[in-house]
Formats: structure tokens, C-alpha cells, sequence
């Protein structure tokens, strides 16, 4: 091993996580409210460790002077999605991105590995932009399903337990495992209008129950102490019955009494 500052030599990896997870954050933000949905359910990123890089750098014959082109991943993001469909929205968003470069991809989707592993890789230039100037890192972008993840989390724990050298019996419970999690994600498919229907209303609901109480408190600023109270006390009976209709029936209602509060609180003449 060479006498580098290895902590040195991660920090570029280290900034590259930072600055894509919030990038991408950003970017599920920017869907949801543009679309109502967005593809990508969460996402979260790592540096690879110390150990592990030497050890995947000793198993592909890795120069410790090649590390930064010989190990791909040691920056890696993976993008959690709902639906297999939308593993290949996301991929298209990261194809357009003008703030990193598209290396090469992996799909392990349709072609999935002998241990049942299912997910879609994505190797990118990214320039980072260091207190010596512009590095140009390669990192990895896993976009998976939920049902994806568990799997290739605990099939990652295994093999670090046992070096790579899974019994037999567990690699046929994995792939048994890896089969069922592609069965959960095909069903899943299958009734996707109707979960995102049923995510919808949801959010519209959560929504609307958020400005009703809202508006509730501002009567308060315009010193309409008794209709704030009548008006709690309807939101509360209507609540417990979880009347969609009514409760926005009840948001206008105090939207148009905030209005006139306001129109009353305009100097003589406005």
C-alpha cells in the first residue's frame, strides 16, 4: 500500500455525494410539484470504504496509481423508485443532465445477475470543483425499486459476512428471495394507476386539511375569536368523519371570512 493521505483522497468522493444527493433531492422536489408525482421515491449516496476499495482494487487487478479510473463506484448514489417503470424515467432525466457525463450503463434489469441482483447502474464524469481547481470524478448512480434495495442490501450484508463465499443453501434462498421481490414489483405494476390515485388523494386530503387549520389560526389575527372557535369545532367534527367535501367546503368558507377581514382592514379611500 502507498503512503497517501487516503482522507485526502476521498474528499473529492465525499463532495461529489453531497452535491448529487442534493442535486437529485432537488430534482424529486421540482417533479412533485410540477407533476403531483415523481419517479424517484428517495435517494441516498455513499463513499465507498477505505477497506473496500483495496479490496475490489486487489480483485480487479488494480494499480494503487489507477485507483481513480480502475474503481468506478467509489462515489455511489442510489435512486430508490416505486414502480420498474420508473427506473427508466429517471435514467432519461440523468441522460439530459448538462452537469454530468453519462460513461457508460449497466441493466441488470433485464439482464440480472445469476444471484437474482436486479438494478439499473449508471457510471458518470462528474467535475467537482476543489480548492486546487475542477476534479473530474467517476461515481456510480444505482436506480432501483424498493423491493430491489431490501434484496441487495441483505444479499451485501451476507457476502461481507461470508466473504463472498455464500453457502449454497443461502444463494438458493437469495435467488428464491430475489424471484419473489421481482414477482412483488411486477404486481405492483400492475395496479400502478391505482396506488398513485390512492397517493394522490391522500396528499389532497393531507393538503387541504393543512389550510383549513391554517386559516383557522389567521382568524385569529383579525380578532375573530368566536368564528375561529365555531370553525375549530366544525373541523373537528368533520375530521373524525374524514369528509373530504366538507372540509373543503369549510376551507372556502374561511377563506372568504379572512377576505372580508382583510377588505375591513384597508384605510378609508383603498
Amino acid at each position: 500500500m502507498d503512503g497517501r493521505d487516503w482522507g485526502t483522497f476521498l474528499l473529492p468522493y465525499e463532495q461529489t455525494v453531497e452535491e448529487l444527493k442534493v442535486k437529485f433531492k432537488t430534482m424529486r422536489a421540482e417533479l412533485k410539484k410540477r407533476e403531483e408525482y415523481t419517479p424517484i421515491e428517495f435517494v441516498t449516496g455513499r463513499v465507498k470504504r477505505l477497506s473496500s476499495i483495496l479490496e475490489k482494487a486487489k480483485r480487479l487487478n488494480v494499480r494503487m496509481e489507477d485507483l481513480e479510473q480502475g474503481i468506478e463506484d467509489i462515489a455511489g448514489i442510489r435512486i430508490m423508485c416505486q414502480f420498474v417503470e420508473d427506473i427508466r424515467r429517471v435514467a432519461e432525466y440523468i441522460r439530459a443532465r448538462k452537469d454530468l457525463e453519462v460513461v457508460y450503463e449497466k441493466d441488470y434489469i433485464t439482464n440480472y445477475k445469476e444471484s437474482g441482483y436486479r438494478s439499473f447502474h449508471m457510471i458518470i464524469k462528474y467535475p467537482v470543483q476543489t480548492a486546487l481547481g475542477q476534479k473530474i470524478v467517476l461515481a456510480e448512480i444505482q436506480i432501483r425499486t424498493l423491493a430491489m434495495n431490501f434484496w441487495a442490501t441483505i444479499e451485501h450484508s451476507l457476502n461481507y459476512k461470508y466473504r463472498e463465499s455464500l453457502p449454497d443453501e443461502i444463494r438458493y434462498r437469495l435467488k428464491t428471495a430475489a424471484e419473489a421481490a421481482s414477482i412483488l414489483d411486477s404486481e405492483m405494476s400492475s395496479i400502478r394507476e391505482e396506488i398513485l390515485e390512492a397517493q394522490k388523494t391522500f396528499e389532497e386530503n393531507s393538503n387541504t386539511t393543512a389550510q383549513v387549520l391554517h386559516a383557522i389560526h389567521q382568524l385569529y389575527f383579525y380578532h375573530l375569536v368566536n368564528e375561529a372557535i365555531r370553525c375549530q369545532e366544525e373541523f373537528n367534527e368533520i375530521w373524525q368523519r374524514q369528509d373530504t367535501e366538507a372540509m373543503k367546503k369549510l376551507l372556502a368558507r374561511v377563506r372568504g371570512m379572512i377576505s372580508e377581514a382583510k377588505k375591513g382592514d384597508l384605510p378609508d379611500g383603498l
